[in-house]
């Protein structure tokens, strides 16, 4: 009897502990992205390079570590450029401001849709995790990033 009750403590132990982890990568995949500045460095007619900093905010109770993260900037279903972000560290409940580089090969003036998107890689105590990002900037910040007027 002693035997069956360490057995049921055991899968009990298992099934929280499943039911928490399960928990935290729900919240780790809602992880909140948004433009905090970004910079224009150079242009000339075909292109542009800017400094940008984007807000990451970590919903769950896990701390993640990510290495360089690579984004897209996508304007009516159209890419219009790319960038990276250095490597971070999301401490639990809390956000991070994380410097990167952006660069486009597109001089669309058109207003639009923008998206930024990526897909992130967080390193855990045990395993690691993808998790993809969508921003959507306000037309203003779209505005401001990309055509700087």
């Amino acid at each position: 009897m002693k035997s069956s009750k360490k057995g049921g403590l055991l899968v009990l132990f298992v099934l929280a502990m499943s039911i928490f982890g399960y928990s935290q990568y729900a919240s780790a995949s809602q992880i909140g992205v948004s433009v905090a500045q970004s910079e224009l460095l150079d242009e000339n007619e075909n292109s542009s390079n800017y400094n940008i900093e984007l807000k990451f905010e970590n919903p769950s109770l896990l701390l993640m570590t990510a290495g360089e993260t690579e984004f897209f900037v996508i304007s009516n279903d159209e890419l219009i450029g790319k960038g990276k972000l250095e490597p971070f560290t999301l401490h639990p409940l809390d956000s991070s401001f994380v410097k990167g580089t952006f660069h486009t090969d597109s001089n669309n003036e058109e207003s639009g849709s923008v998206k930024i998107t990526g897909i992130t890689k967080y390193d855990l105590i045990i395993t690691s995790i993808d998790v993809p990002f969508v921003y959507y900037p306000t037309e203003e910040q779209a505005r401001e990033f990309i055509h700087q007027n």
